[in-house]
């Protein structure tokens, strides 16, 4: 006879990759693998392609034109999941992804790859937003820090090969092929994902009530911001040729992009209001500060270092290393989120700064490499935090919303300080690269102590 189940027995929290969840598991991992490989791709490739298209400048603008393209899309893709729920959104999103990668290998000039990579950035925006929301309404609460931590895990091999396996193939067939490349996999990827979006939908979504639940307005907002944000930086980047006119073109997207931001946020986000407000910023925080000085340390090591293409990619590669680390630090117990988050900010400030002991005299560029495993390590344990937070903080019918805002000021705070980073570059560091860069550390430097200050605000006292 089979003894009794015992009624004491310890409880398990449920395996992201046990029966539950493996298909919903698996299919995620997928997808975000795709699309961080052409992430930490880009990077190592950038300079061969602004030097085949004969544009400096397309260096702050084609990941500026990524980023606040999925602005517009996030918004879309939260409305979308909540009223309607998150499979087509997700696959909409893989589908203009592929587009955008196929267009940016074609691309005969700089306006091309710029529209391109505003494709890819749509498409990255619905399928990012929609796979928080399945997150958020598949996995049970106790679940989340470990499938968290596999999305961020999910970054890990990429990090390690893209930036050098994309340097490599830039310096042998070409540049074009690094976008080629990666659009037969779709293939096999959404193969296994669809049993995936069938199975993983669970309850009906029950449509908001909210002011950020109404399509019409929150629709007017996302394009204000949009275009605002795009306004902005092609002014910030026109300041070094025509002043006037750029100071005023610059004004003008500020304008507009005030106008339509705080509709896409909780109330009082841009207050750092205490909670889910401060929560939300926090995470344009941390990219901004980090990602402001991705995108430029293989412009770097390239131009003062003679780094090639391949080695400055693997410098970016080692970064990866402290991301995964954080990542799994984070998801071993229960912590207060707040403080991981804070602790992420300091680690992402010192990486930074740990970054100008390159410049120094008798050091070499590839002390950059485990500096930005520094602030790897603080993405890791911050990002997920704030994600986990955000989800605890949401009401049901507030989940693609909230998943919507985190995008939004995720990709506004990255778009924000590499279209200024760019800015800088063109401006003071045009024909002296380090000034430049030295610019870009102060400024995102600056941006991680705020995170510092402010992180402590994500408890919410109610």
């Amino acid at each position: 006879m089979t003894a009794p189940k015992t009624l004491d027995a310890p409880y398990r929290p449920p395996r992201i990759f046990g029966p539950r969840y493996r298909t919903a598991s698996l299919g995620i991992l997928l997808v975000v693998t795709l699309i961080a490989f052409e992430g930490m791709s880009i990077g190592a490739v950038m300079p061969a392609a602004s030097a085949d298209l004969k544009a400096l400048n397309l260096y702050g603008m084609s990941f500026s034109a990524f980023l606040i393209a999925g602005l517009f899309a996030n918004v879309a893709a939260g409305l979308w999941s909540d009223r309607r729920g998150h499979a087509v959104p997700f696959l909409l999103g893989v589908g203009l992804f592929t587009a955008g990668m196929a267009l940016a290998g074609a691309a005969w000039s700089k306006e091309v790859f710029i529209a391109s990579r505003a494709v890819q950035g749509l498409g990255g925006g619905f399928a990012i937003v929609a796979i928080y929301v399945m997150i958020a309404r598949v996995y049970a609460p106790d679940a989340r820090p470990k499938i968290f931590a596999a999305l961020s895990a999910a970054w890990v091999l990429p990090a390690l090969i893209g930036p050098g396996v994309g340097g490599f193939i830039a310096e042998t067939v070409g540049w074009r092929w690094v976008f080629y490349g990666i659009v037969p996999l779709v293939i096999p990827a959404l193969v296994m994902l669809l049993p995936a979006l069938r199975g993983g939908e669970g309850e009906a979504p029950v449509p908001g009530t909210g002011p950020r639940s109404r399509p019409v307005p929150m629709t007017l907002a996302a394009l204000g911001a949009a275009v605002g944000a795009a306004v902005l930086l092609y002014g910030a980047d026109r300041l070094h040729t025509h002043p006037v006119s750029g100071g005023i073109t610059t004004a003008a997207g500020l304008a507009v992009l005030a106008a339509g931001l705080p509709r896409l946020l909780p109330p009082r986000a841009l207050r750092f209001g205490r909670g889910l407000p401060t929560t939300v910023m926090m995470r344009g925080v941390l990219g901004g500060a980090f990602f402001g000085v991705n995108a430029f340390i293989p412009l770097v090591l390239q131009e003062e270092f003679g780094f090639d293409l391949t080695k400055a990619g693997v410098a970016l590669t080692v970064g990866a290393l402290g991301w995964s680390s954080g990542s799994y630090l984070q998801a071993r117990h229960d912590w207060d989120r707040s403080r991981l988050v804070r602790f992420g900010a300091a680690a992402v400030t010192a990486g930074i700064l740990l970054t100008l002991l390159a410049f120094v005299p008798g050091m070499t560029g590839w002390i950059m490499a485990p500096a930005w495993m520094v602030a790897g390590l603080g993405m890791g344990v911050g990002m997920p935090s704030v994600s986990i937070t955000t989800m605890r903080q949401s009401p049901d019918d507030e989940q693609g919303a909230n998943s919507a805002a985190l995008q939004v000021i995720d990709t506004l705070g990255s778009s924000l300080t590499i279209g200024f980073g760019g800015v800088l570059v063109n401006l003071i560091g045009h024909d002296d690269i380090a000034t430049g860069y030295t610019a870009i550390v102060a400024m995102t430097a600056a941006v991680g102590v705020l995170g510092m200050v402010v992180a402590g605000r994500m408890r919410d006292v109610s």
